[in-house]
């Protein structure tokens, strides 16, 4: 199966009530996507039918009911039934098994977003990953590389359905510690954005609200009704307590399916030391902190502002959608605080160091591009060098050398580009040459050129693809292969 034919059944499918019930993966199970014998073998390994030894975690997929404000409830796919799914700390190096049972009628697979696995336990059908059938159970064996703040979550297609994938609540927090943790906080919060009850709206009209001097373009986007913070919408749900003078140690993560977000807290900046769990050469306070779709960044954040204030998005519609969480220092009391923060772009290579990278074995010059509607889809389809998934051949690689992947973004949209298996360095954004920033998403702007340097050192078949649930699904994946 790949990921077309899984959209053309998964178009169809639907959510069912949580089972009372979960039983384990029959003995006959066919595995999705298999790309070789030896993967063949190793994920019918994967696949226990019934473990032997109990596992360091477990998560079950389950369709549940959010209340996110009084009255507003959301009912979606979630991780033992809450949002975000439960945290997972691990320390790195040391090896854990979680286990992963589907109580929905519909096939899934968990994706460990940062992590340095095998493609079997990395969790993409796309590298031979094994689906978790409806009903079914699966054991992730995970040795958590490298340290940081990593995520994991769904890596199903969705198409245009939109009650799967990502636009569900199937996420989570990982963070795997490494041996010490130079940064010194008082309070660890853990901040998860995501968009609620998605709906299909013209492009065009998506674009005007964007932008009056946007050229218009045919095909649908995604719009949504309502935004949370975690479980819930600005003002509901327990604030955020702080006390003046603490330094809280802020961990954000944008889990939405296809919308970049821009936070702010009024009268407080962001010290940021970290993205996608790596630490920063160049660490930087800032007033709004940009998170492209699947970002992560870990900011300290200096309580000397006493008050109630309005940790959220900038923009007011968001806001309004419930994009934010109040901020309460001990002792206040009140209305929560909005100010708009003074215009800012958000630049990359503020945190990064200004000497050039070293100079790579080869250079792969990417054009991204939306080809719009084909063959009568209401749909764009989105191509990297004129070619889609799955009819576009992968890109090779020898491992121990070191490729730069130039993006070249051709379209009028954002694409938060992701790179399974492996962490990359940002080298250039624009003409301005860079090194040290360590990630595995880099939101490319609309028009512009990013440039990352990939080393290959973890052989086995990588899925490169745009981390917007809509773009992936129609077009914007490719893998990445050794080949010796």
């Amino acid at each position: 199966m790949n990921r077309r034919t899984f959209l053309l059944s998964a178009s169809g499918a639907v959510a069912h009530p949580l089972m009372n019930s979960l039983t384990a993966t029959p003995s006959g199970l066919l595995l999705a996507v298999q790309q070789n014998a030896t993967q063949q073998s190793a994920a019918k390994n994967a696949v226990s039918k019934a473990p032997l030894t109990k596992p360091d975690h477990s998560l079950a997929i389950q369709p549940c009911t959010l209340e996110i404000s009084p009255g507003v409830n959301i009912k979606t796919v979630a991780y033992n039934g809450q949002v975000p799914g439960p945290l997972l700390r691990l320390r790195q190096g040391v090896p854990v098994t979680i286990d992963v049972t589907n109580a929905t009628h519909n096939p899934d697979l968990v994706h460990w977003h940062g992590l340095t696995t095998n493609p079997i336990n990395d969790g993409a059908m796309e590298e031979g990953s094994p689906m978790i059938p409806a009903g079914g159970h699966l054991r992730y064996h995970l040795t958590p590389n490298p340290a940081g703040l990593r995520w994991y979550h769904t890596h199903s297609s969705a198409g245009a359905n939109l009650a799967l994938g990502t636009y569900t609540g199937q996420f989570g927090f990982l963070l795997v510690e490494g041996t010490s943790d130079p940064n010194h906080y008082d309070q660890e919060v853990f901040l998860a954005v995501h968009h609620w009850e998605p709906s299909f709206v013209p492009m065009v009209e998506t674009m005007q609200a964007q932008s009056a001097n946007h050229p218009a373009t045919p095909g649908s986007d995604v719009g949504y009704k309502y935004a949370t913070i975690n479980q819930h919408r600005l003002g509901a749900g327990e604030p955020l307590r702080v006390k003046q003078g603490q330094r809280v140690l802020l961990r954000l993560l944008n889990a939405s399916a296809t919308e970049n977000v821009v936070l702010a807290l009024p009268g407080h900046s962001f010290r940021i030391i970290a993205m996608d769990g790596n630490p920063v050469p160049n660490p930087k306070e800032v007033e709004v902190v940009s998170l492209g779709v699947a970002e992560r960044v870990d900011a300290i954040v200096e309580m000397k502002s006493p008050g109630v204030w309005v940790l959220g998005s900038t923009i007011e519609k968001s806001r309004q959608m419930g994009l934010g969480i109040v901020v309460e220092y001990a002792g206040k009391t009140g209305p929560p605080v909005w100010k708009d923060p003074q215009d800012a772009a958000w630049d990359y290579t503020q945190f990064a160091n200004s000497t050039p990278a070293p100079t790579p074995d080869e250079t792969i010059p990417l054009v991204l591009i939306d080809l719009g509607p084909q063959k009568d889809s209401k749909f764009d389809t989105w191509a990297i060098n004129g070619s889609s998934w799955p009819d576009i051949e992968p890109i090779k690689v020898q491992r121990g050398k070191r490729y730069r992947l130039t993006f070249q973004n051709a379209s009028g949209d954002q694409h938060p580009m992701h790179i399974h298996r492996h962490t990359f360095e940002v080298v250039s954004i624009g003409d301005k040459n860079i090194s040290g920033l360590k990630k595995d998403v880099v939101n490319v702007m609309p028009l512009d050129t990013v440039a990352v340097d990939l080393v290959a050192d973890n052989p086995g078949d990588t899925l490169m693809h745009c981390h917007m649930q809509l773009h992936m699904d129609f077009g914007f994946m490719q893998l990445i292969r050794y080949t010796s």
